[in-house]
């Protein structure tokens, strides 16, 4: 199977590389050495990063914060990680351009369909910041927004995992990995592939999902050039 445009989303969390929080040069690097391999095939790529290594709106609210505020902050966690992600494709020599969902230039160009598919055709890639824009949404649902609105062929989602399981692997060693998996399947063994109002979205629209370890050197090659790792949901 082949791709002419892809959204890829990428954890904050894995960001961090098991220090918990912040973020680890060596994880930022290798993801974008793999995002370079991929452009380098012709391959469209957009990219959508979450913020949880530095700030979680849901978590905040636990903790006191207004969860609308918590929520703002989160999206300027995923702005920094997209900054940081943004000039880790400069060093190594791939045009990239930055939009964010609110208004915060000289930091990000605002969003806009037709300048982001602009640039995606010019061989750069485009790394999208902030979500929606709007709280109450998580960074899956800014992924699958922005995906449908580019019209992308695929969302690969990177995670610490190697693809859908009917539990927890990392918690459940009798968890049963998925080759292949629909919408409505997830809907009724109620798995946590995203939240629901990205998987929502994701069906409605008919935009698949490729669940995949990230965090493997050279596997978001593989996904991309066919090769069967992770879970194909559709």
């Amino acid at each position: 199977m082949s791709y002419k445009r892809i959204l890829l989303k990428l954890s904050g969390e894995s960001l961090a590389s098991g220090k918990g929080y912040g973020i680890d040069a060596v994880r930022l690097n290798g993801y974008a050495a793999q995002i370079k391999d991929t452009v380098h095939l012709g391959i469209q790529l957009a990219v959508v990063i979450g913020g949880g290594n530095i700030f979680r709106g849901i978590g905040g609210a636990v903790q006191g914060f207004d969860r609308i505020k918590g929520d703002q902050m989160g999206m300027l966690a995923t702005v920094i990680n997209s900054l940081a992600l943004s000039s880790a494709l400069t060093a190594i020599g791939v045009k990239n351009d930055l939009f964010t969902a609110v208004r915060m230039e000289p930091i990000g160009e605002f969003y806009s369909k037709s300048r982001a598919i602009e640039r995606l055709e010019q061989g750069h890639v485009v790394v999208f910041g902030g979500g929606t824009g709007n709280p109450l949404f998580s960074t899956d649902t800014g992924a699958a927004l922005r995906g449908i609105e580019i019209e992308a062929n695929v969302m690969l989602k990177g995670t610490r995992v190697d693809g859908v399981y009917t539990a927890d692997p990392e918690k459940d060693p009798s968890a049963v990995k998925f080759a292949d998996i629909t919408f409505d399947e997830i809907y009724r063994q109620n798995l946590r592939v995203m939240d629901l109002t990205a998987t929502t979205l994701c069906k409605e629209n008919k935009f698949p999902i490729i669940v995949f370890d990230m965090d493997v050197p050279g596997n978001l090659l593989k996904v991309v050039t066919g090769q069967p790792i992770g879970t194909f949901v559709h």
